[in-house]
């Protein structure tokens, strides 16, 4: 049997267990990232209560892999890019936000191939929101 190439409909979706298998990667990533020292000038430009950043980043995700557009029907239009660009991030904080990904995505039961992908596509909005940030704060 073939599957659908992801990025085509809602296979990205499928192959992420649907929003419980996203809401378990996401889980993972904030607890690398509280735990990992490293993450801590990432983890800083979060609240103390990580509840909300948590279901906004599965919400997202859904939507951007071909499921339901839970972001926008529960927070609204999507500005990801605009929304972070409040702070002065840089290379390096998307450096970090990507491995705590990268560490959240391997402890995930994901084919290798989806893995990779998964990666490959969330390096795409990090470097956006660098590029919008540095526009907000050319001095950062």
């Amino acid at each position: 049997m073939t599957h659908p190439a992801f990025g085509t409909g809602d296979a990205s979706y499928q192959a992420a267990g649907g929003i419980d298998g996203l809401r378990r990667l996401v889980d993972a990533f904030y607890r690398l990232m509280d735990e990992n020292p490293e993450a801590l000038a990432v983890r800083q430009m979060h609240p103390d209560n990580l509840d909300a950043s948590r279901d906004k980043l599965a919400c997202f995700l859904s939507g951007w892999l071909g499921g339901p557009r839970l972001f926008s029907e529960r927070y609204g239009p999507i500005a990801i890019p605009a929304f972070h660009a409040q702070w002065p991030i840089d290379e390096h904080h998307s450096a970090i936000w990507l491995s705590c990904m990268e560490q959240a995505i391997a402890l995930q039961d994901y084919p290798d191939e989806f893995a990779d992908y998964l990666l490959r596509q969330l390096r795409v909005p990090a470097q956006r929101i660098v590029q919008a940030s540095r526009a907000r704060h050319p001095q950062a």
